[in-house]
């Protein structure tokens, strides 16, 4: 296969409860942003902000006229804030989250969570938060709010308030006004962050499993994609790849050289992504456990002094404390050996943390972390939702010392608002089934619309058994979104596209081709996304702010600005005004294929496309 940097061609067509108020003190820094702040707010229970990196000048005094004014209030020991939006409103936003686009009359808990098929906490817990909700109003002008807070909060939205109720003290709210939900999510990305333009394989086909147990398992498999002509940049290491699950260490009977491994992939043009967890096996002897033992790096427990130990994959394992400064510098030192065999991106997976059998399958609340370098101490409540953050923010500044003309690519399960400048993300543990397919959508679109926009769905489902329709289906649909890996795990059937005969693997070579006939178009809106913050997948609204018969469309949508995206199995769509047409990207008929989603472009666009790969 030829590597992905490839001519660029053009294709030119001619013809997006009860609550007790109390005072509070605004201050603004713009005529369209307002910072609200409660009575009795102690700034150093909330500060340093980890969603904020761009923190506004503010100005003393309300603005006069501001329509979005947070009302403050206490509910027992919780802090409330309630925002009155009106009338009218469509909400979108929240972040990681099942169910609909349009988040109006929906509640979610913000309390970073493995959960496996998203079966607990009615699938309203997953592994990310974002205390963040856009409004966009009939005439479509919209607005963004921020809670400024990382404890533990429920989100409540109805269809003219919004309710953030949080376990923590009291915290300030941020509210903006902007003349479109486009112009919403580029202030959300001016105040939280914006992504680092990824290396470009990132953006090519991967392909992961739990697990290849052996390199010559990974080298067959790199193998076959050659061999039947499937484009491919991307090969994955899950757990099993380690010794006894031991971060940083390789397996000496699957993986005895690793170097040669990536030497082998690289030779045929491969790129390889291995995973590591923040639990480390509790086992003296053992490198990684000793350094941070000898160095006071760990989790402790409510005592303050005892190391915190949870179960996770190797058994008994404690947990950096990456709210310290010293732990982070340690974690990122022990990068540069492990790039040094040639891995090329890693993965941070189990990092809400994940704990077995922990309460919400996580460590104690009142587990104490040491914070330093203005990170004040505090208990596991106020700092779980950005642990995962604040660990590949350690992952990547290794990577980068590790390979520092390279751009890094780091892949996490959990984050928190803000932390897309960090790494990419993926919607966790789904099933093979055709809802989690379609729930994907409204998944990723809500991701981008809070501030990520390099999101994608494991692929034909992580658990369970596909049929080969379905497969088929998903890798069609997997094209289109910004970040595309088959996924799936231990026990399941394997789901490379060759394994379920010629015509199955026929509709993955022909979805295939179309990501790689695409690449310099989400390459350029990558590094759009880079510089003004705006999703590559984008909701059908995007094209017609106006058109409320496209405020609930979840299952078209759009890609950029100049494509519609509609799948096969998708009914009722609503087009935007305009001429649209069918287009076709490497001979296949978009209109009529069974499987293929239907590819339609924006009259009067252009769209530059890369050579046909086989």
């Amino acid at each position: 296969m030829k590597r992905i940097t490839t001519q660029i061609v053009t294709l030119l067509l001619a013809c997006v409860f009860t609550i007790s108020s109390v005072a509070a003190q605004t201050v603004s820094s713009s005529s369209n942003l307002s910072i609200f702040y409660p009575a009795g707010y102690d700034a150093t229970q909330n500060t340093p902000s980890f969603a904020i990196q761009n923190e506004p000048v503010v100005n003393p005094g309300a603005q006069s006229g501001w329509k979005l004014n947070p009302t403050f209030s206490t509910s027992g020991s919780n802090n409330i804030a309630t925002v009155n939006c009106g009338t009218g409103v469509d909400f979108y936003g929240t972040g990681e989250v099942t169910g609909a686009l349009r988040r109006n009359n929906t509640s979610i808990t913000l309390w970073n969570t493995d959960n496996y098929t998203y079966a607990s906490f009615g699938g309203q817990q997953l592994y990310q938060s974002h205390p963040w909700v856009m409004g966009v109003r009939a005439n479509g002008t919209a607005f963004g709010v921020i809670a400024d807070n990382t404890w533990e909060m429920t989100i409540a939205i109805s269809d003219t308030n919004i309710v953030f109720n949080s376990q923590g003290p009291a915290f300030r709210v941020l509210t903006f006004e902007a003349a479109s939900p486009q112009a919403a999510v580029q202030e959300l990305a001016a105040l939280t962050g914006k992504i680092s333009l990824p290396p470009i394989w990132s953006l090519g086909y991967h392909q992961c499993r739990y697990s290849y147990l052996t390199d010559t398992q990974v080298e067959g498999i790199a193998d076959s994609f050659r061999l039947n002509q499937l484009p491919c940049d991307n090969i994955w290491m899950d757990i099993d790849y380690m010794d006894q699950y031991k971060i940083f260490t390789f397996s000496p009977t699957g993986y005895p050289n690793p170097t040669a491994l990536n030497a082998y992939l690289h030779s045929k043009n491969f790129h390889s992504v291995w995973m590591i967890d923040p639990g480390v096996k509790q086992q003296a002897g053992y490198t990684i456990y000793d350094q941070g033992t000898a160095g006071n790096n760990w989790v402790k427990q409510s005592d303050q002094v005892t190391d915190f130990v949870g179960n996770v994959w190797p058994g008994a394992c404690v947990f950096p404390d990456f709210t310290m400064p010293a732990t982070r510098t340690w974690w990122s030192g022990l990068y540069p050996s492990f790039m040094a065999t040639g891995v090329d991106g890693v993965w941070n997976d189990m990092n809400e943390p994940s704990v077995f059998g922990g309460v919400t399958n996580s460590m104690p609340t009142n587990n104490w972390h040491r914070g330093g370098g203005g990170i004040p101490a505090g208990t596991h409540l106020r700092y779980h939702n950005v642990f995962g953050r604040l660990m590949v923010q350690a992952s990547r500044a290794g990577i980068m010392a590790a390979n520092p003309t390279k751009r890094p690519f780091v892949l996490s399960r959990s984050n928190f608002l803000g932390g897309q400048q960090y790494a990419a993300t993926w919607t966790g543990d789904n099933m093979a089934t055709t809802a989690h397919m379609q729930l994907s959508v409204p998944m990723i679109l809500t991701m981008g619309l809070s501030g990520q926009p390099i999101v994608g769905a494991d692929v034909t489902g992580y658990s369970g058994t596909p049929t080969a329709a379905l497969i088929g289906q998903w890798m069609a649909l997997g094209t289109f979104y910004p970040f595309y890996r088959n996924h799936s795990e231990k026990g399941s059937p394997m789901r490379e596209p060759w394994v379920n005969g010629p015509a199955t693997e026929q509709i993955c070579r022909i979805a295939l081709q179309r990501r790689y006939r695409l690449l310099p178009y989400l390459y350029t809106l990558t590094q759009e996304a880079s510089t003004d913050g705006l999703p590559i997948m984008r909701p059908l609204f995007f094209a017609e702010p106006t058109n409320a018969n496209l405020r609930s469309q979840q299952q078209a949508f759009m890609l950029g600005d100049i494509l519609m995206i509609i799948p096969k199995w998708a009914t009722g769509v609503n087009y935007p005004t305009g001429v649209w047409t069918s287009i076709s990207l490497v001979g296949e008929d978009s209109k009529n294929d069974p499987t293929q989603p239907n590819v339609l472009i924006k009259a009067g666009s252009i769209l530059p496309l890369g050579q046909i790969i086989h």
